[in-house]
C-alpha cells in the first residue's frame, strides 16, 4: 500500500506518495518509488493506485530522464548501422531542426502539445513542405525507438496533424513548370557545343547522360566493368555519394532503389565515342603512371579519381551560356529530356519506367502525362501556325 504525505513548497502545501515497485533484479532488494507535486491527496491517491495496478499488470515502465539530444545521438548509431550513408546526413539535418527546440529537454517531459507547436512553428516560418515530412519522418522514428526501448511510455508523435498549406492559383501554375527539358533541337546545340568548346570529360559525360537517362551519381559511379562494348550495353549498379565535392573523398553506395539496378541498351554513337575515351584514358595512365590511382572509373580526372556532382552542374553552366541556350536547365533535365524523346518515339510507359529507373510506376506516369501534355501543346500550336499561312 502506499503512504502519503504533505510537504511544503513556495507554492503551498503539496502531496507527495510511496509505494512499493517490487524487486531489483540486480541487487535482489525490494524498491520503492516516490512521486512527488500533487495539489491534493486525492490526485495523489489516484496517481498511486494507477502505478500500483501498472506494477500489478507488469505495464510499468521507469521513464528514463535522459536529454533529447543524447537520446538522439544513441538513436543515430542504430539507425546508421541499417541505413545508407546519405540518409543518415539527411536525418543528421532534420534533427537539428527538432534539436532548436528539445535539445536540452527530457525524453519523458516532451509532450504531444509541444511536438505540435515545434512542427506548426516551423511550418510558420516558411519551411517547405517536404522539409517539414522529413523533420516529422526523423522525429517519429525516434520517439518510436524510445517507447520500443522503453525510455518513455508514450510517443508525443501520436495524433500528431501536419500543417498544410492551402494552394493558390499561382502555386499551381508554378507547379506545372517544375518538369524542365532540353527540345531536340536545344540538345543537338548543348551537345555539338560540348563537343567543340567543352573542357575535359564534358562531351562524353552529357552524351552519356542524354542518351541513357541514367542519374548524376550513377555516371559518376560508372565503372568500365558495367560498360559491355559486345551487347552495346550500361549496367547500372551504384551511385556516387560525394557530398563535400572532394574528388579523394567520396563513397559509393547502392542505388536510390531497387528498380535502379538495371542494365540499359546504348546507341552505337555512344559506343564509339566510349571506345575513343576509353583509349585517350589510357594514354592519360601512361602519362601520370606514377600518380594514376586506377579505380576504374569511365569519367576520372587526371589522376584517377571520380568527378563529383558540383563540376557536372559548373560545366553545364557553362556550355549553357557558350551555347546561347537560356532555359533553366540542370543536369537531372537530362533524365526529362531522354523521357521526352523516348515517349516522341512512341516508348511506352512501361518501357520509360525500366529504363530510368523507377521503382514506382506513378512516378514514372507523372513525368509521362507531363510531358505528353506538352507536346500535345506544341502540336496544336504548330497546326495553328500551319493554318494562319494559309488563312489571311
Amino acid at each position: 500500500m502506499a503512504s502519503f504525505q504533505k510537504y511544503t513548497t513556495k507554492q503551498g502545501q503539496m502531496w507527495q506518495f510511496i509505494t512499493e515497485g517490487g524487486t531489483d533484479p540486480k541487487t535482489g532488494k525490494r524498491k520503492q518509488i516516490k512521486r512527488r507535486g500533487f495539489k491534493t491527496k486525492k490526485g495523489a491517491q489516484i496517481a498511486a493506485a494507477q502505478l500500483e495496478q501498472e506494477i500489478a499488470n507488469g505495464t510499468y515502465i521507469k521513464e528514463h530522464t535522459i536529454l533529447f539530444k543524447d537520446f538522439v545521438q544513441e538513436w543515430l548509431q542504430l539507425y546508421a548501422k541499417r541505413a545508407k550513408i546519405s540518409s543518415v546526413r539527411g536525418r543528421e539535418k532534420q534533427i537539428i531542426r527538432l534539436l532548436d527546440y528539445f535539445a536540452h529537454l527530457k525524453m519523458k517531459d516532451i509532450t504531444r502539445a509541444m511536438y505540435q507547436k515545434a512542427i506548426d512553428d516551423l511550418f510558420d516560418k516558411g519551411y517547405a513542405q517536404n522539409t517539414l515530412d522529413g523533420i516529422h519522418s526523423a522525429g517519429s522514428m525516434i520517439f518510436k525507438k524510445a517507447v520500443e526501448l522503453q525510455i518513455i511510455t508514450t510517443d508525443p508523435t501520436d495524433f500528431f496533424v501536419m500543417p498544410k498549406r492551402i494552394e493558390t492559383v499561382e502555386d499551381i501554375e508554378r507547379k506545372k513548370q517544375t518538369i524542365k527539358y532540353l527540345e531536340k533541337e536545344e540538345l543537338k546545340l548543348f551537345l555539338d557545343t560540348a563537343k567543340e568548346k567543352g573542357l575535359d570529360n564534358d562531351y562524353m559525360s552529357f552524351l552519356v547522360l542524354a542518351y541513357s537517362g541514367i542519374r548524376s551519381g550513377e555516371l559518376l559511379a560508372l565503372q568500365w566493368k558495367d560498360i559491355d562494348f559486345v551487347n552495346n550495353t550500361l549496367s547500372v549498379t551504384k551511385t556516387l555519394y560525394n557530398p563535400n565535392n572532394n574528388s579523394r573523398k567520396y563513397t559509393l553506395l547502392t542505388p536510390k532503389t531497387q528498380g535502379s539496378i538495371r542494365t540499359i541498351k546504348i546507341d552505337e554513337t555512344v559506343i564509339k565515342e566510349l571506345k575513343r575515351h576509353k583509349t585517350g584514358q589510357n594514354e592519360l595512365k601512361m602519362m601520370n603512371r606514377n600518380q594514376y590511382v586506377d579505380k576504374d572509373f569511365v569519367f576520372a580526372d587526371e589522376y584517377g579519381y571520380p568527378s563529383f556532382h558540383k563540376r557536372i552542374q559548373s560545366r553545364m553552366q557553362r556550355l549553357l551560356k557558350v551555347s546561347g541556350i537560356t532555359k533553366s536547365v540542370t543536369p537531372h533535365s537530362f533524365r526529362h529530356t531522354h523521357t521526352s524523346l523516348l515517349i516522341e518515339a512512341g516508348v511506352g510507359v512501361k518501357e520509360v519506367q525500366q529504363r530510368l529507373g523507377h521503382s514506382d510506376i506513378n512516378t514514372t506516369m507523372d513525368i509521362y502525362a507531363h510531358m505528353t501534355k506538352n507536346m500535345e501543346e506544341k502540336a496544336s500550336q504548330k497546326f495553328s501556325e500551319l493554318m494562319r499561312s494559309f488563312i489571311k
